[in-house]
């Protein structure tokens, strides 16, 4: 009697953990509603080029450089007895606030610079944030508790709730796009978090029943934590190789934006659907993940997500030479296909990546090192972008001259293999660290 009572105990606070964790990585995938908008207003109000759009675009994503020092303050820093739910909340509040900020000022009033400021704001709600919800997954994931979810089960679900906010917020943003103002899109979000920032602050911690940290270590022992756990050799190379191998690609997304919009005046809903594709491949790759690649060696599937990535290019290279085209492929058909399927694919990584470190990571430090992850993978896709803006301008391409624009995709498709040659940085057997190891 008293087994099934803790039973039901037990699903009830994995209902609400879930509950949690799917309202938040909803959230991080809808986050792709406003950026369309942003993306659009950029190009058509303020009437930026190509590399402008490419360096803003990387730019605001510094903050989620931070994200190993809010993951330390996360594990160290208790908020009423409380170190996950809180920091969810001011995360939400902070992208709120940003938000609702830019929708309320009159569009003559938004240079480059003021939406970069408000912009980056959203971005550092959204790293606080996403650090708490990735500390909670990677702590989950460890536990023996019977509620617990199993090794990957929960990674896989939040993975696909983040997609299925993406799939909505694409739809939506390409839609929203011809219908209304930027500055109605930019509300809409901002109640969206507001929302979330609501939801959150009705759940007290204590009633997830999270796994126990050890003490309030204080963030010095947090960060000397972090320090001993980045020093195992199988952690180190992993990291320096999964950032390695974003980083050395240069991307050409702002060129590529100019390009479908510019050249082939593709159509802001086209651009939707070709996205919302990417996110429904997404929610495949997550599914298809969780029942039939768990158990498959985490370096033999990097590779092969490496290779495909570049197979892909190659698609890209014979789009802007118009080969598609001439065989009968329209335009659009390739944009939502091929180009919605290339922009996800960067990030089928990142799941069963996020799955070795949490099982390499020891008790107490996962959530400074999951951030830690996260921020080498966002430098990573930072300097990739400024790569791609010297790379455009290496190649010739403006807002209006695409001739150089194959042999760049070509010189990224090279790039993007060369992490093949130093692959054996991942660790092939696994097995969970504890602390004193």
């Amino acid at each position: 009697m008293v087994s099934a009572k803790e039973d039901v105990n037990g699903k009830d606070k994995a209902d609400r953990i879930r509950s949690l964790l799917g309202v938040g990585y909803w959230v991080q995938g809808f986050r792709c509603f406003p950026w369309m908008a942003v993306n659009f207003f950029l190009k058509d109000s303020v009437k930026v080029d190509p590399s402008t759009l490419q360096i803003l675009q990387n730019s605001v994503n510094l903050p989620m450089v931070g994200k190993p020092l809010y993951g330390v303050v996360s594990d160290a820093v208790y908020i009423s007895g409380q170190h996950r739910v809180p920091y969810i909340a001011i995360g939400a509040l902070l992208q709120a606030v940003s938000w609702l900020t830019i929708a309320v000022l009159s569009q003559s009033n938004i240079s480059i610079f003021i939406m970069s400021l408000y912009l980056l704001l959203s971005n550092f709600g959204a790293s606080i944030a996403e650090v708490a919800n990735d500390a909670i997954v990677a702590e989950m994931g460890k536990s023996k508790k019977p509620q617990s979810a199993s090794s990957g089960e929960l990674q896989s679900f939040v993975w696909m709730a983040s997609s299925v906010g993406g799939v909505i917020g694409n739809l939506l943003g390409g839609i929203a796009i011809d219908r209304f103002s930027p500055q109605s899109i930019f509300l809409s979000f901002g109640l969206v978090a507001l929302l979330q920032f609501l939801l959150t602050i009705l759940v007290p911690e204590r009633s997830l029943n999270l796994p126990k940290s050890p003490s309030n270590v204080g963030i010095r022992k947090q960060l000397s934590e972090l320090l001993a756990a980045l020093q195992k050799p199988e952690i180190a190379y992993s990291i320096a190789w999964f950032a390695a191998s974003y980083a050395i690609i240069p991307t050409l997304t702002g060129t590529m934006f100019f390009y479908q919009t510019q050249h082939l005046k593709i159509d802001a809903s086209m651009l939707g659907i070709s996205k919302v594709f990417g996110q429904a491949v997404t929610l495949l790759w997550g599914i298809i993940y969780n029942h039939l690649l768990k158990s498959v060696r985490p370096r033999k599937l990097l590779e092969a997500i490496q290779v495909t990535m570049a197979v892909l290019m190659i698609s890209d290279v014979l789009f802007v030479k118009g080969i598609f085209r001439e065989m009968g492929v329209p335009d659009s058909v390739y944009v939502v296909v091929f180009s919605g399927v290339l922009e996800v694919v960067f990030f089928f990584k990142i799941l069963p990546f996020s799955i070795l470190i949490a099982q390499l990571c020891p008790p107490g430090c996962e959530g400074s090192l999951m951030a830690f992850v996260m921020s080498a993978v966002a430098l990573a896709f930072i300097v990739s972008g400024y790569l791609g803006v010297a790379l455009a301008s290496y190649v010739g391409v403006t807002g209006n001259d695409f001739s150089g624009f194959p042999f760049g995709l070509l010189i990224q498709t090279v790039c993007t293999l060369v992490p093949l040659f130093w692959s054996s940085w991942i660790p092939d057997g696994v097995k969970p660290k504890t602390r004193t190891e």
